[in-house]
């Protein structure tokens, strides 16, 4: 048990040192070589253009069209308790 309780020790250790490293660093985090930036998708959205508004907008068009359907599919199967 104290091998873990060491071990759980250490790794605290450095993860608080990379986060110490980070903040004196002053550099905003990037991904990393084989993230978005190298699928060519860290443009502008193609829905609102950088725009939150209209992504807001968007996504409450969607999920209100998605409640409809499951509503509708609901309806579509028999109910033994009526």
């Amino acid at each position: 048990m104290a091998v873990f309780f060491l071990t759980l020790a250490f790794l605290l250790l450095v993860v608080a040192a990379m986060a110490i490293g980070v903040i004196f660093a002053d550099k905003p985090i990037k991904g990393s070589c084989g993230g978005i930036q190298a699928l060519g998708l860290g443009g502008d959205c193609d829905i609102c253009g950088g725009d939150t508004e209209k992504c807001d907008e968007e996504n409450e068009r969607i999920g209100s069209a998605t409640k409809a359907s499951a509503k509708k599919s609901q309806s579509a199967f028999y109910d033994a308790a009526k």
